[in-house]
Parts: C-alpha cells; sequence; structure tokens
C-alpha cells in the first residue's frame, strides 16, 4: 500500500519574505524630513540671534555718540571767551588742555562697536583740528532707520553708520550762548554751520 504524503499548504502573500526598501524607505524619508524642519530651525534661531546682536551694537553706537555729544558740548560750555569751543583732539576730552585743574569729559575714548577700534572718523573744523564731530568709520548699512530719539532726529532715514554724526548738537544739553543750533541760520558774517547740511 502506498502512502502518499499531503502536499504542502499554499503560501500565502503574508508569509512571503519582504523586499528590502518598504517600510524602511519610509522610515528613512521621515527622518530627512526630520533633519531638514530641524536645520530650518536652527538657521532661523542664527538668524534671530545675529539681528538681535546687530541691533544690540546699534544701540551701543548711539549710546556711545550720546556720550561724545555730551563732552564735546560740556568742553564748549566751558570755553574761556575768544577761545576755540572745539578740541584739538580727542584726547582733550579725557583732560581740557586749557585748564590748569583737570576737568574730564570723558572717561575713557570708547571703541566703535562694529570696528573694535578707537580710530573714530573726525570731521574738524580746520583741516586736523577743532572736532566738529564724530563718527564710525563702518561702511555697514543701518537696521535702525527711524524712531530716534529727538536729540538724532536728523538720523532719520539714514542708510549707513557713518552717516550718524555725533556732534555739540546732538547734546542733550543746552547747547552754550552764541552756539548755532541746527537748521537755524548763523550769525551775520560768519560760516555756515556744517551741521546744518546734513552732514
Amino acid at each position: 500500500m502506498r502512502v502518499t504524503e499531503p502536499a504542502p499548504p499554499a503560501a500565502h502573500a503574508d508569509d512571503m519574505p519582504r523586499a528590502p526598501g518598504g517600510q524602511d524607505g519610509f522610515t528613512y524619508i521621515g527622518v530627512l524630513v526630520v533633519i531638514t524642519v530641524l536645520g530650518l530651525v536652527a538657521t532661523s534661531g542664527i538668524q534671530l540671534s545675529a539681528l538681535a546682536q546687530r541691533r544690540s551694537a546699534e544701540q551701543a553706537l548711539l549710546d556711545i555718540g550720546a556720550d561724545f555729544s555730551d563732552a564735546l558740548q560740556r568742553y564748549a560750555a566751558d570755553t574761556p571767551p575768544g577761545q576755540p569751543t572745539q578740541p584739538p583732539n580727542l584726547d582733550a576730552l579725557l583732560r581740557d588742555p586749557r585748564s590748569p585743574a583737570p576737568r574730564r569729559y570723558l572717561r575713557r575714548i570708547y571703541a566703535d562697536p562694529f570696528t573694535g577700534s578707537t580710530d573714530w572718523g573726525i570731521t574738524y573744523a580746520s583741516g586736523t583740528t577743532g572736532v566738529l564731530e564724530i563718527y564710525s568709520r563702518s561702511s555697514g548699512r543701518t537696521l535702525k532707520r527711524g524712531h530716534f530719539e529727538p536729540r538724532f532726529a536728523s538720523f532719520e532715514g539714514t542708510s549707513r553708520l557713518s552717516a550718524w554724526r555725533f556732534s555739540a548738537q546732538t547734546a542733550a544739553l543746552p547747547s552754550p550762548p552764541g552756539s548755532t543750533t541746527p537748521g537755524a541760520a548763523p550769525p551775520s558774517g560768519s560760516a555756515p554751520s556744517p551741521f546744518s547740511s546734513g552732514l
């Protein structure tokens, strides 16, 4: 008597080995999406941080400029009759050479927040002496274009850091007698004020 073995059961689709790249492919794509999103978030964070640092540096420049302006104004106010109201150089703001008693209008010459240098741009009254205004030597563009405090109203709409010019006219203190205010006509017979030209 012949015994026949039963035929093996038919294979079902669920029992078939899966081809590589099925579920694993979806996982790989998901990881790529997550990495891309994280990269975009990190980039946005870096850009926001850079903008915040830039705004902070611009505010530091305005604060330093305000100190320079006030120092120039105090120097002018302390000028004896018949002498120039502008210091010969920035060092004269650290110690007034006109007075035997020490007079200091600045504690130190501040470094420019953008260049890191104390080599400021200076407009002189006559060539290389008589400091009229101080400005940054940076060629960078400004983020701040408006909403300046009143003393810096002339900075409205400027697009370059070097256009922020700090002078006795941008001081918070009242101008000494006989000084020209921005926009006012100069006294008869005197040269036009460089500040009224929007330098």
